[in-house]
């Protein structure tokens, strides 16, 4: 599954862990994407959304 959000397009980002040593090792920052039924063009349909859209309002669920 392709770690993507259908509706802004938000993606994985590359950081890196940093101990307290000051220690670099590579890691990633996922997207919180969920599982929603939302309305899209007056049918229901699913689709893998973040938390941010589905926050402000850009995601219309479906009862």
């Amino acid at each position: 599954m392709a770690r993507i959000c259908e509706i802004c397009g938000k993606k994985p980002m590359a950081g890196n862990h940093v101990s307290h040593a000051h220690n670099r090792t590579p890691r990633r920052f996922l997207p919180n994407l969920q599982n929603v039924r939302a309305k899209v063009d007056g049918s229901v349909k699913r689709m893998t959304v973040c938390s941010n859209c589905i926050k402000s309002g850009k995601v219309h669920k479906a009862a």
